[in-house]
């Protein structure tokens, strides 16, 4: 059943009873979103928060010269949203889209909304995972300024190989933050030292 993973996930991060926990994620509703789909595109409203089942997404920005920008990537056990349009109801200025054919489970924002009034640990559950997205996101930021390129490539593709092996080297030094040809650079000087 796919919201067991969704149940694994939320018993890792809180104690919670069991009615509460069936009630959770009655919530999440399954989708198959196939590969190349946008589950949410700039300009929109983010209506949902999801759980990543199986699969890959990667959620981007389109700077104002074209070039794509990518925030990150939401693998299995990993959650994806806009938390800003989510929260503040405002047009999105992200992109989420699936880079192969993946699972989900969303749970809508009204839904979501219901949960915080009808089951009191939801609130316990959203700031631990809040905490743990913060978190990350600030390792990266010190990553980001302290480390170079080569050392984010290197850090990257060991910390995440599940993720690293389903990308494109475009796509990789989009996330990093660099040019496809200095990923390519950094790449065989790897290569010409083993």
């Amino acid at each position: 059943m796919p919201q067991d993973r969704l149940k694994e996930h939320i018993r890792g991060i809180i104690q919670i009873p069991e009615a509460d926990l069936e009630a959770i994620c009655a919530c999440f509703q399954p989708q198959t979103v196939e590969k190349g789909t946008f589950l949410l595109r700039h300009g929109q409203i983010c209506n949902f928060e999801g759980f990543v089942l199986e699969g890959c997404f990667r959620t981007f920005i389109i700077d104002e010269a074209g070039r794509e920008n990518i925030l990150h990537f939401s693998v299995r056990d990993w959650w994806l949203m806009d938390i800003d349009s989510f929260m503040n109801r405002r047009p999105s200025d992200l992109n989420i889209q699936a880079l192969e054919t993946s699972k989900v489970l969303l749970i809508s924002q009204s839904d979501k909304q219901s949960l915080y009034q009808e089951v009191p640990i939801v609130e316990k559950l959203f700031r631990g995972m809040f905490q743990k997205a913060l978190v990350a996101w600030q390792r990266r930021l010190i990553r980001n300024h302290c480390l170079t390129a080569k050392e984010r490539y290197h850090h990257f593709i060991n910390t995440y190989p599940e993720i690293s092996s389903k990308l494109t080297d475009r796509q990789i030094a989009s996330y990093l933050g660099i040019t496809h040809e200095f990923l390519s650079k950094i790449k065989r000087e790897i290569r010409t030292r083993t």
